[in-house]
């Protein structure tokens, strides 16, 4: 029997779709071969967007975690879900972290949304915005590669992940349409990579704020005629001038009047510039007297102690004194009858992970993450002594009253014993209401925006809420010194009557803190 022949030539196929088979007799029997199914496939591969006008922007799985409701955030721009992101999505949506639960609201809102829409996932089911959002289910091996596609394939040949995949995807997505494509994530690792291979990457933008909020240390200075300072200094109330611009509520500025004259103010709801109400001292039981150093800290302090204000926020580096003196004032006003107890904590990096797996109670494994707070509390609540009789003591035999005696009680022991100071877990704040607290938030930049907003909305009537910490020291990998919970929480409610705002710039720990803090 002769080999497979037909009227095109190679692949045995005819014009007519048969085979043609060569049989013994040297005639030639017709075989129907099978017809390929002209039936498309059940779904599209999602690359090209249903309209030529806007952007297409390919989201990472971070960008979705980040934000559920970021599908609403890019007006009139297509916006494409790969594949990849599914899947990574289904890895997280089981976590009891605040991951987990993000994950979760991003499922039931593309569940809400493509399950009312499943013939159009993959061809793009209109936004609010104007644009739309698909899925992109395409796959670099089953589509047809261009040179462009072979190349990055190559590169990362070897090297299987969803990332590579999602820049891959990204590549064929922009081949496909003649807009720009854009690849949005949060990982800065895969924006590096995208920069490598030429593709088009941003942070995602929508919670970034204003760099120049950021960067304001000092207070406004306001001028003033000499006869009105003097007028403010002897009321302790101004209107505001009418040559200067909007001022917002509770915020701190420098009254100036000539070159050396000059008093700090807030600005009240109504409308009028008002003296700072700081006492001289705060002295918490027997311990030792803190007092304001700087201008900066009179207004921060001014802040904590005013019953107006219900959320303070505050920039400063290390050694600026945040921790203590919110420390300080909130058992102040706690002693005072303002609130029934303080309530402190701090992220745990990475924010939401369980700590049960750590021996001891919830106290003893916050400790370490909680000794700023702790060491605040030590030096307030010590009793000052004289620095001639510290000498004599530490010269005494026989002294168990140093930090080698682990096994002492701690001064401030009985208030927590008391629950008079509460230690609080993050991962386990969700769904609590908190009434008539003192909350003290430390570290505060290490949130993401939705984590800080979910700590807000936790503060019932009666409570303060104070989020301190310095937003050029992130170790969430997925914020940054724009885009983190203390930074974001500032922006969005700067011009609520209950809210303030300060920034510490002068460190008072120490001559070397303060070295280090602004040289190293």
């Amino acid at each position: 029997m002769s080999d497979l022949q037909s009227d095109t030539g190679a692949g045995g196929a005819s014009s007519q779709g048969t085979v043609q088979v060569e049989m013994f007799n040297g005639s030639v029997a017709p075989r129907k071969r099978p017809k390929r199914s002209s039936k498309k496939k059940p779904y599209g591969d999602g690359l090209k967007a249903p309209s030529p006008l806007g952007k297409n922007f390919v989201l990472d799985t971070n960008v979705l975690i980040h934000d559920p409701d970021c599908l609403d955030r890019f007006g009139d721009n297509h916006i494409c879900i790969p594949i990849e992101v599914l899947c990574e999505l289904d890895r997280f949506k089981g976590e009891q972290t605040e991951r987990g639960a993000n994950t979760r609201s991003v499922h039931r809102q593309l569940a809400a949304l493509f399950s009312a829409h499943p013939q159009e996932a993959t061809l793009g089911i209109p936004t609010k915005g104007g644009g739309s959002v698909r899925l992109v289910p395409a796959q670099s091996q089953s589509a047809s590669k261009s040179a462009a596609i072979e190349d990055l394939m190559s590169v990362f040949r070897g090297q299987e992940s969803n990332d590579n995949r999602i820049l891959i995807c990204t590549r064929m997505v922009a081949e496909k349409n003649s807009a720009p494509t854009v690849l949005v994530t949060k990982d800065l690792n895969l924006q590096l990579k995208a920069h490598a291979v030429g593709l088009p990457c941003e942070d995602y933008q929508s919670d970034k704020v204003d760099s120049a909020q950021v960067g304001q240390v000092t207070p406004r200075v306001i001028d003033l005629k000499p006869n009105e300072l003097q007028r403010f200094a002897s009321t302790g109330s101004i209107e505001l001038p009418p040559h200067v611009k909007k001022v917002y509520p509770n915020e701190y500025v420098l009254l100036k009047a000539g070159e050396k004259r000059t008093m700090p103010a807030r600005m009240g709801v109504d409308g009028a510039f008002a003296k700072l109400h700081v006492p001289d001292q705060i002295r918490i039981q027997k311990g030792t007297a803190l007092r304001p150093l700087n201008l900066g800290q009179q207004c921060f302090m001014d802040a904590l102690l005013n019953p107006e204000v219900s959320l303070v926020t505050c920039y400063g580096q290390a050694g600026t004194g945040k921790t203590l003196l919110a420390v300080a004032s909130a058992l102040h006003a706690t002693f005072a009858g303002d609130y029934n107890g303080v309530t402190v904590s701090r992220p745990v990096i990475p924010l939401g992970d369980t700590l049960g797996f750590l021996p001891g109670s919830l106290e003893e494994k916050l400790d370490p993450w909680l000794k700023p707070v702790f060491d605040a509390l030590e030096f307030l609540m010590t009793p000052e002594v004289p620095a001639g009789k510290r000498k004599q003591q530490k010269g005494r035999k026989g002294n168990t009253d140093g930090p080698l005696n682990a096994g002492a009680k701690k001064v401030y022991d009985p208030m927590l014993d008391s629950g008079l100071i509460e230690i609080e877990a993050l991962c386990y704040i969700r769904g609590r209401s908190i009434p008539n607290r003192y909350f003290i938030l430390d570290e505060a930049q290490q949130l993401t925006p939705l984590e800080a907003k979910t700590i807000v909305t936790r503060m019932a009537r009666g409570s303060k809420l104070v989020l301190i910490g310095d937003p050029a020291q992130i170790d969430n990998p997925y914020v940054d010194r724009l885009s983190n919970g203390l930074v974001y929480t500032r922006d969005r409610l700067r011009n609520e009557p209950c809210s303030a705002h300060v920034t510490l710039e002068r460190g008072e720990r120490s001559e070397l803190a303060e070295a280090g803090a602004k040289k190293m």
